[in-house]
């Protein structure tokens, strides 16, 4: 993710340019206290950590609508640019991501289901980095980049499947995400494509 978003925010540290005001600073923030909680939890549950397991749980009520809450004023900014239709990106990863959430809390009871939903919510953040990798330091454009994301997207979870169906294991919500991205797919390519 710091390579991701070197050029386009880390690099402009302290100065930063006009288009990084207070909501995205706000945004990078709250999105990194997210990415430490998705590392810190499989990390607590190894160790037998299960009370801070919970507790950060407890708090991811508070932090996951903040998170998707600072998605909204750059969203609102691209919906009145003149490429308007690039808020695909946000807006289509903020379903996702509210999608895998609310199915691992629903099934927060059952550990298999709930540990699977949140593997997928997390392979949702592969899209800004490798979308922000692809054109600022590879030199890719939109589509090749974008082409790349589903591709290591759908061979971590076909992985995934693999590996539960050969071991017996409940793999039924990596089919539910890999629907779910087949659909992100399916829209991005009739937009930035076929429109």
């Amino acid at each position: 993710m710091f390579a991701g978003f070197y050029k386009t925010y880390f690099s402009q540290f302290p100065n930063f340019g006009v288009t990084i005001d207070v909501y995205v600073h706000l945004h990078a923030f709250i999105a990194t206290i997210w990415i430490f909680m998705l590392i810190a939890q499989p990390v607590l549950i190894l160790n037998k950590k299960y009370l801070i397991h919970r507790r950060i749980g407890k708090l991811s009520f508070v932090v996951f609508p903040l998170l998707i809450l600072s998605f909204i004023p750059r969203m609102i900014t691209m919906s009145q640019a003149e490429d308007s239709w690039i808020i695909f990106y946000p807006l289509a990863d903020c379903i996702l991501l509210i999608l895998f959430y609310s199915l691992a809390i629903y099934n927060r009871k059952t550990p298999t289901k709930h540990m699977r939903y949140m593997i997928a919510m997390a392979i949702v953040f592969l899209g800004p980095t490798i979308g922000r990798i692809g054109p600022h330091l590879l030199g890719w454009n939109d589509v090749l980049t974008q082409f790349i994301q589903y591709t290591i997207t759908f061979l971590i979870l076909l992985t995934l499947i693999i590996y539960d169906k050969f071991n017996n294991k409940e793999y039924k919500p990596y089919l539910i995400a890999t629907i779910g991205f087949i659909v992100h797919m399916c829209v991005f390519y009739i937009i930035f494509v076929y429109y």
